[in-house]
């Protein structure tokens, strides 16, 4: 299954909000989600464009693959996720296994419905504000991703196709760089 997705940085929430509605996407829900990212033993996944997380939203627990993004516009790529029972069994089998956990990215998401698209305005605490949308599927048209977004308002010099992870590890380094703090996060 693919995750066909894009993503932008955004400023101000209300206005995306608003937006949203007026293109006619109705409001579903909200919710945190605490995103645990961990490191393969052997194989270095900022190299490969990979990730394996442990999702919590409440008190269920989901874990996911995400294989490397397909195109240069989106964030298109190969998903696949399971629910779960418990996310510290599952940390600590990954452990066993030799994984490191890398960094948690937490945000609180709204959840909209727009056509045939889940829109989601994300608040990523220590990175920033965003818009996704996304839907999961075979087919896709990156183009048509695009359209969508642009006509949110979005400009292509805000779309984002870093990971919530690369950007928070991204500003982790800043902050130490500022602090005279050189060593890798």
């Amino acid at each position: 299954m693919l995750e066909i997705e894009i993503k932008a940085r955004v400023k101000n929430k209300r206005e995306i909000k608003a937006r949203i509605r007026e293109a006619g996407g109705e409001y579903l829900r909200t919710e945190t989600q605490d995103d645990a990212y961990f490191a393969h033993p052997s194989r270095d996944f900022a190299n490969t464009d990979e990730a394996v997380r442990i999702r919590t939203v409440g008190d269920e627990y989901f874990f996911t693959y995400k294989g490397k993004k397909l195109d240069y516009q989106t964030k298109t790529r190969e998903e696949i996720e399971i629910h779960i029972g418990s996310a510290g069994k599952m940390a600590e089998i990954l452990e066993r296994l030799g994984f490191t956990l890398v960094a948690n990215v937490i945000k609180v998401r709204e959840y909209y419905s727009l056509d045939d698209y889940w829109v989601a305005v994300d608040e990523v605490f220590d990175v920033g504000l965003f818009i996704e949308i996304e839907k999961h599927g075979t087919d896709y048209e990156p183009d048509e991703l695009v359209e969508l977004i642009e006509s949110l308002g979005i400009e292509r010099t805000q779309m984002e196709r870093k990971s919530y992870l690369e950007l928070l590890l991204e500003s982790k380094r800043r902050l130490n760089d500022a602090d005279g703090n050189s060593t890798d996060v």
